[in-house]
């Protein structure tokens, strides 16, 4: 697997000034350089001059026989646990279609405008056939960047939802959630609180909006006090559940919408002499490594990030040889992975107080 290095150059002029030197549109300039046969023969001879002239680098398409074949993945960090199972399915999927995989981090990509401009640079003079982008996409300069170079992107799990326009992959959040809460009401729990994402995210509120739908459908009572938003760490979660526990009428389950949280859970339990799952059901959301780890093992819904990252470049690599996908977003199954975290609730309902 290749990775990106330090060097910078500089790349030609983009298609936008190519077209604005021919006095011409995008479209139409861009007809040219991939050898279309609908452009008048004045028009292509001038588009054509223009290419010369301003040292326009023609990007080489994926399949036309050049080497070597590049596809670019960013990640939010490598140090993400979640960041390994996208390069796994990423890479797999890259050595069946025989390309190269290079790996940059979200924080060197910088502003198409301003001095960090290097990595866009390198994309379009190493040849790259497309991009990946695993959770967040390009900026509005960075997607125009790449639009106007002709290079393709996919997003993998944004963590928000993506312009109507931008291709995404993505997991059925709503229906995993949806699971997690059916799992623990047929263990027999009827008081199940949430620990959720900050507000507007797009995966947490599919989440736990599949929490209440769950509810919903099975008569049960929701009770907004059971709701509580924080980030997806293990502090903010420790601090949200000691607040679970001091209610009243505290929760004999809880739906954490992500692993990372599930320490914070745990440890909070500790602190007041409680067990998982002896006085608190545990359910976590992504089948994250640590999952495993904990004592006892986590029951999470698997998102599967390796299916995501493999379907990803293979819809980047039809954009690529210029197919655009019927739909713009493809969402894979989640299923739940029981583990040792989740029983029916204990015989003394009262022993959380």
């Amino acid at each position: 697997m290749a990775r990106t290095g330090s060097a910078s150059t500089a790349a030609g002029p983009t298609l936008a000034v190519v077209a604005r030197e021919a006095g011409v549109s995008v479209p139409t300039a861009s007809k040219v350089v991939n050898g279309r046969q609908d452009v008048a023969p004045e028009t292509r001879r001038r588009v054509t001059e223009a290419l010369n002239r301003l040292g326009y680098v023609r990007r080489p398409r994926f399949g036309d026989g050049r080497m070597p074949h590049l596809v670019d993945l960013v990640v939010p960090s490598l140090e993400e646990s979640g960041s390994g199972a996208v390069l796994h399915g990423a890479e797999e999927a890259a050595h069946d279609a025989g390309l190269e995989i290079v790996v940059s981090t979200a924080t060197r990509r910088g502003r198409p405008e301003g001095p960090e401009r290097s990595w866009l640079d390198r994309l379009v003079v190493r040849g790259s056939s497309g991009v990946l982008f695993h959770l967040t996409g390009p900026s509005a300069p960075q997607r125009r960047w790449l639009e106007q170079h002709r290079i393709p992107f996919v997003v993998i799990d944004p963590v928000l939802d993506p312009p109507a326009d931008v291709v995404s992959v993505g997991a059925a959040n709503w229906q995993g959630a949806v699971t997690a809460t059916e799992h623990l009401l047929s263990l027999g729990h009827g008081r199940i609180a949430v620990i959720t994402g900050e507000r507007s995210t797009a995966s947490g509120d599919a989440r736990l909006a599949g929490y209440h739908s769950a509810l919903v459908a099975a008569g049960a009572r929701h009770r907004a006090e059971y709701v509580r938003h924080a980030a997806h760490d293990a502090a903010a979660a420790r601090h949200r559940t000691r607040a679970l526990l001091d209610l009243p009428e505290p929760p004999t389950a809880v739906f954490v919408c992500s692993d990372r949280m599930a320490p914070g859970v745990y440890g909070a339990l500790a602190e007041r002499g409680l067990r998982v799952p002896d006085d608190l059901s545990v359910v976590g959301f992504d089948d994250l490594p640590e999952a495993r780890w904990l004592t006892p093992a986590l029951t999470t819904v698997r998102r599967p990030r390796s299916e995501m990252a493999a379907t990803a470049l293979r819809l980047l690599l039809r954009m690529a040889d210029g197919h655009r996908p019927e739909s713009t977003r493809t969402e894979l199954s989640t299923r739940l992975v029981e583990r040792a975290s989740t029983a029916p609730p204990g015989s003394r309902p009262g022993a959380h107080g």
